[in-house]
Order: C-alpha cells, then sequence, then structure tokens
C-alpha cells in the first residue's frame, strides 16, 4: 500500500547512513529492505512475509544477543509495546540502529522521548517521517 513511500524512505536511509553488516528490520512488511541493506526481516504478520523472513513480535525477538550488525525499523515503532521492543533491539543490536517514526502518528512525541531516553539519535527529517539513527549507548 505504501511500498512508494517506504522506498523512499530507504534511499534516504541508504544514501545518508552506512549499515555494514548484517541488518534486522523489524516490521519489514513486504520485505523492501531487502533492495537496499544485507536484511533478516521480521513481521508479526505471516501473510507479508516472503521467503527467509521470520514471523515474530518485536517484543520478544527470537535471536541471540548481538546477533545483528544493525537494527532497521521503519514506520512501526507506533504497533510496538515501547518498553519490551527497545530492550530487545538494545539486546540482538551491535552497531547501528534506525528508527523511523511516522509523524502524523498520535504517540509521535511520547515514542521520540521515549527513544531519546534510551539512545543518543541524530535526525533525518523527512516527509512523513521522522528518522532517528544511533549507536546504542
Amino acid at each position: 500500500l505504501y511500498g512508494e513511500e517506504q522506498e523512499s524512505k530507504l534511499k534516504l536511509i541508504k544514501n545518508n547512513l552506512r549499515l555494514d553488516g548484517l541488518t534486522l528490520d523489524i516490521g519489514c512488511g513486504t520485505g523492501l529492505s531487502k533492495k537496499f541493506f544485507n536484511v533478516v526481516g521480521m513481521d508479526i504478520s505471516f501473510n507479508l512475509l516472503k521467503k527467509g523472513d521470520i514471523c515474530a513480535k518485536a517484543e520478544f525477538l527470537p535471536f541471540k544477543d548481538k546477533s545483528f550488525d544493525n537494527v532497521i525499523c521503519i514506520t512501526s515503532m507506533h504497533h510496538f509495546d515501547l518498553d519490551k521492543s527497545i530492550k530487545e533491539i538494545k539486546r540482538v543490536c551491535k552497531s547501528k540502529i534506525v528508527i523511523s517514526i511516522m509523524k502524523k502518528s498520535n504517540d509521535f512525541n511520547k515514542i521520540k522521548n521515549r527513544l531519546y531516553k534510551e539512545f543518543n539519535f541524530k535526525e533525518i527529517d523527512e516527509e512523513k517521517d521522522l528518522i532517528l539513527y544511533s549507536y546504542p549507548l
């Protein structure tokens, strides 16, 4: 439904940030991020997933500690329990974290403020999302 919009965000991330190594895409949907990065896709919706992706919840990631060099979460944080998903992102990520927050989300400020408490983020302002990126503290 929002493929073109999501692809634009992923291009912006690819052109501005270096995501070397293996990346976990939490809330990957149809797996569009695989066009841009070396990705393991994870989504709660089995119907959206493509071959090789994993059906799981962001709050209970089925991976060992520090399994991924990077974690991305594009326009899906508003669907998750913030405390649990942040804990899991920190647990599985070795290096860079990229999270976009939909500006029109009712919880935009709550999500942004909570993420800033946990990470030393920098921002890229995109038309419909705020893209936050950081190394874990």
